[in-house]
């Protein structure tokens, strides 16, 4: 996306687009990886060295907050963020640590009797494994 694109989506949310959020954006909003604040902070760094970790964080947290980036804790103590806004679940390879996407409709949740008493707002499943060993 050009870098006017990007501020004109910045302004579209209401976000004032000052350099350390158009960096911040040009990468989260447009990567396929689901990164935590210390990825987007070093990734960000080599373009634009000034940033600060705290600068990062807080235009993660607004960029979450005006509904352009979803935050993930698929892990205790490990958030990452997804710039995908649509329904969709997530796959963790655990030896490697990568996140994918799986699209919503190659799982169906069903039998959820135990949480009638519920009005489910939001779900995802998480999926958790490695890659299989190839057979001969």
């Amino acid at each position: 996306m050009r870098h006017d694109d990007i501020i004109a989506l910045l302004l579209r949310h209401s976000i004032q687009p000052s350099a350390q959020r158009v960096a911040v954006a040009d990468y989260v909003l447009f990567t396929d990886e689901h990164p935590s604040a210390d990825r987007v902070f070093s990734r960000v760094k080599k373009s634009l060295p000034v940033i600060s970790r705290a600068t990062v964080y807080n235009t993660l947290n607004l960029l979450v907050k005006k509904g352009l980036l979803r935050e993930l804790i698929l892990a205790e103590g490990k958030i990452a963020f997804d710039p995908k806004m649509e329904r969709h679940h997530h796959f963790v390879d655990e030896a490697s640590g990568r996140i994918y996407d799986v699209p919503w409709e190659a799982l169906e949740v069903k039998k959820l009797g135990s949480l009638e008493e519920y009005e489910v707002d939001e779900y995802q499943v998480v999926l958790r494994g490695r890659r299989a060993a190839r057979r001969k």
